[in-house]
């Protein structure tokens, strides 16, 4: 470049593209200061600034440099960054606002609906998302990409059949987009005269990439076990377990260590005495291990008219998390030390966080749900910041519950469900954690039973709904028929009246299980 000639703005921009796409954010900092400095009436310039901050986090900086950026020319594209720079920056509301603009006009690009609609989706607006995954594949049906996420979103809004033919779009366009045979795989019970089992076959035979096997055995034992065939599918299900814990880094010991750490920070003379936490009693949360019923829970309390079901939140780790940060004390040196540091926390100022932070993600309606299963690990702290908060512990028979955990193929959580000495380990663990709650908290959480559920719905929800100090209403009972989204596993399930077929299902399986079921019995679980 002549030294004498000054760069144009397209040339600074073109740098600033290029560190941006190369990862290196300091220089393409560097040359948007440069860009908006000499060219500050360059609305591009102001956008990729916007990227820069969104990327490294300076989320305020984002948001101003967009809003400059669409002061000087509106473009849907714009406003769709502006949208995810306030989400990224904890503005639910005012990123709804942003999103509710865009919904109302009329655009072409079918990349941008997709982008909208994955928005959405994190919004917790699925019916919005639907119909923004619908237009793109209406502008543009040979993206996998449009479908799957179509598929994923009918799914969570109970449309199953629909979800299907979504998902054989995605399969018939990429065949090699694996999770899309897991998706598919978990839309119905399968038949002996309908099912997928020779297709996933033959595309296991012809797969090596480890990932994709994973899915593919996780898929076949699902619809083996649904036709009948559980020798093959227990083989399947122990094939992509194996693979999917090889590739995992984690230590179990490290989980059991925190467990045990809890017990011991978390003593009964924490809980002596009037308890000077947060006086609100609008949250409802629902805890136990994952595939005990905690959805099912859910959906019969949000059928009431005084409760939002607002989801599966990780708002309060990551208050309580803020709050330890926070302190003046030292930082936790690990994460046993930040055990202990939790049990000092101001705990009125923890419930207060919570609740405020929560705000966004729920109505105006007297309760809200928070249905996070493994909050189990906080329930006493919880108690400590919101006393007169309802706490809803699911129970379930110790050998479904594991046969369940270990047959879902989880997207992140759960590290210890891939193997069954590991999964026995920490059960055992659980369980006395929740003895050690009920010890230290006497009658503080409510425990239900889920095939006390399934034996008697009507007689278990009125107490439920007592114990929340609700009265009773009969939509309780037509929890099905809510048409409001579930994100869990359960998103299908919890569309139908309760069933028990799933009751003593670990029994198909009871020799390969049964070093399982030996360890918990010596453990003191009554697996009977």
């Amino acid at each position: 470049m002549n030294a004498k000639t000054p760069p144009d703005r397209e040339q600074l921009a073109a740098v600033a593209a290029q560190c941006i796409e190369a990862g290196e954010f300091h220089k393409a900092f560097s040359a948007c200061q440069r860009l908006n400095r000499e060219f500050p009436d360059y609305p591009y310039g102001w956008y990729l600034a916007s990227f820069v901050m969104k990327k490294v986090r300076h989320h305020a900086d984002a948001v101003k440099a967009i809003d400059r950026a669409l002061q000087l020319c509106y473009t849907h594209r714009y406003q769709m960054h502006r949208a995810k720079c306030l989400f990224d920056s904890g503005d639910r509301a005012g990123a709804m606002e942003a999103v509710g603009e865009m919904r109302s006009a009329s655009f072409d690009d079918p990349w941008l609906h997709n982008e909208l609609g994955s928005l959405l989706h994190l919004l917790g607006d699925q019916s919005g998302a639907l119909a923004q995954y619908s237009r793109a594949t209406e502008l543009d049906d040979r993206i996998a990409e449009f479908h799957f996420n179509k598929a994923a979103v009918q799914r969570y809004l109970g449309d199953a059949a629909g979800s299907e033919v979504s998902f054989d779009a995605v399969l018939h366009l990429k065949p090699h987009e694996f999770e899309a045979y897991t998706g598919r795989s978990q839309l119905r019970t399968q038949t002996r005269e309908r099912n997928h089992v020779p297709q996933l076959q033959d595309v296991l035979g012809r797969t090596s990439f480890s990932a994709g096997r994973v899915q593919l055995h996780y898929a076949l034992a699902k619809e083996l076990e649904d036709i009948g065939d559980h020798e093959n599918a227990f083989d399947h299900l122990k094939q992509g377990s194996d693979t999917k814990r090889r590739g995992m880094q984690y230590n179990i010991d490290t989980d059991l260590q925190i467990i045990a750490k809890i017990c011991e920070s978390y003593g009964a003379a924490l809980f002596d005495g009037q308890i000077q936490g947060c006086a609100s009693a609008e949250p409802i949360f629902i805890i136990g291990m994952p595939r005990t019923g905690t959805t099912l829970v859910e959906r019969i309390l949000a059928s009431h008219s005084s409760v939002f079901a607002a989801g599966e939140l990780n708002t309060f780790s990551l208050e309580l998390m803020r709050l330890v940060k926070a302190s003046p004390s030292p930082a936790p040196a690990s994460r046993l030390d930040f055990v202990a540091k939790s049990a000092q926390v101001d705990f009125l100022a923890l419930g207060e966080s919570y609740i405020n932070s929560t705000r966004p993600m729920r109505d105006t309606s007297p309760h809200f749900i928070d249905k996070l299963p493994f909050n189990y690990l906080y329930a006493g702290l919880i108690h400590l910041a919101l006393p007169r908060a309802k706490i809803i512990n699911l129970q379930r028979h110790p050998m479904d519950t594991c046969y369940a955990v270990y047959k879902q193929l989880f997207k992140d959580a759960y590290p210890f469900s891939y193997d069954l000495d590991e999964l026995g380990q920490y059960y055992v663990a659980y369980h006395r954690l929740m003895q050690h709650w009920n010890e230290v908290m006497p009658g503080v959480m409510y425990t239900l039973r889920y095939e006390a559920v399934v034996a008697d719905i009507e007689g278990e929800a009125r107490r439920l709904l007592e114990y929340c100090g609700l009265l009773w209403e009969d939509q309780c009972l037509r929890f099905y028929e809510d048409t409001q989204a579930s994100t869990t596993a359960s998103a299908i399930q919890v569309r139908q009246p309760v069933y028990d077929t799933s009751l003593g299902k670990w029994r198909h399986y009871s020799r390969q299980l049964e070093s399982l079921r030996m360890y918990l019995e010596g453990a003191g679980i009554d697996c009977g």
